[in-house]
């Protein structure tokens, strides 16, 4: 198995693309953590996993809190003795819909102050024990893109592109203590749309008909590349992106 013995975090387990990642790192043979603020979606993801023969523990955090964040990293150390991954895929809180002209100072710093703090928050606190241990892999989750004509989507673009500076930033600075990081890109998954959202089969078909491939990823696609990209198969991987949009982001 890819992650056979591996300790492996994800902040916003209990969601829908946290807890695709987490159970394709379980499927691999890794001891998933799963972090957030909502215990409920936290246990049904480990609730899964365990049904599936794996292993997962849950701790209720806000990833906000920069003293929570420390001590659950160390907790995860002293329980399994490393932190080989980690990956922040938290919501944002962005407010999407709302022309840049007509909105509010907050809504539109939201998704921006709340990534920028909570990746760098999970992502140094993880980073010290890589270093420490001279190997680990930081997963960032989004990515930068153009903007669409058609769609307002307030800050969250602003937030991709510091987050992409933020990558850049600890790929140059922790290579050398052999830490990787890598950031999943897709151009949207439509399984992650609320079952009451809005036009979300118009939407999806949009989405889908934007790729090169005619079809959109999966929640199961995530999974599958992010613990491959967290395996040691994917050694050389460092400053970099990996695609999972089926052709709608071209690099």
């Amino acid at each position: 198995m890819l992650l056979e013995g591996k300790n492996a975090v994800v902040y916003g387990g209990g969601g829908a693309i946290g807890g695709a990642i987490a159970r394709a790192f379980a499927e691999e043979g890794a001891r998933v953590f799963l972090a957030g603020r909502t215990r409920a979606r936290l246990e049904k993801v480990a609730d899964d996993i365990r049904a599936a023969g794996g292993r997962a523990e849950v701790a209720e955090l806000d990833a906000l809190d920069e003293q929570a964040v420390d001590a659950h990293a160390d907790a995860v150390v002293a329980a399994g003795g490393s932190l080989d991954v980690s990956v922040n895929v938290i919501s944002h809180g962005d407010v999407q819909g709302t022309p840049l002209l007509e909105m509010s100072l907050a809504d539109y710093e939201q998704p921006v102050v709340t990534a920028v703090r909570t990746t760098f928050l999970t992502a140094r606190a993880a980073g010290r024990h890589m270093k420490r241990q001279g190997s680990g892999v930081i997963l960032v989750f989004g990515g930068d893109g153009d903007p669409v004509r058609e769609h307002s989507v307030g800050g969250l673009q602003v937030a991709f592109h510091a987050l992409e500076a933020m990558r850049r930033q600890l790929a140059a600075e922790l290579g050398r203590y052999g830490v990787r990081t890598v950031t999943l890109r897709t151009g949207g998954v439509p399984e992650t749309l609320p079952s009451d959202f809005p036009a979300a089969e118009q939407l999806s078909a949009e989405l889908a008909k934007s790729t090169m491939l005619g079809r959109t990823a999966t929640l199961a696609d995530v999974g599958a590349v992010a613990a491959f990209v967290a395996s040691d198969r994917a050694r050389t991987m460092t400053a970099a992106t990996a695609n999972i949009s089926c052709g709608a982001l071209v690099d």
